[in-house]
């Protein structure tokens, strides 16, 4: 038996977010390319940075 109860759970948290967003994507196909496609678009001086390096 656990003695301590945890407060924050991570795992839960996690896993919480990815069937909402699971959810979402079955709903709207779409919507998850869209935020990819942002995600690309805010982090591309990074992503570009970092292939520079690795080559």
């Amino acid at each position: 038996m656990m003695k301590n109860k945890k407060i924050f759970d991570a795992v839960k948290m996690m896993r919480d977010i990815r069937n909402k967003h699971h959810e979402e994507y079955e709903k709207n196909p779409e919507l998850r390319e869209k935020r990819l496609a942002e995600i690309r678009k805010k982090y591309s001086a990074r992503i570009k940075n970092k292939e520079l390096a690795n080559h």
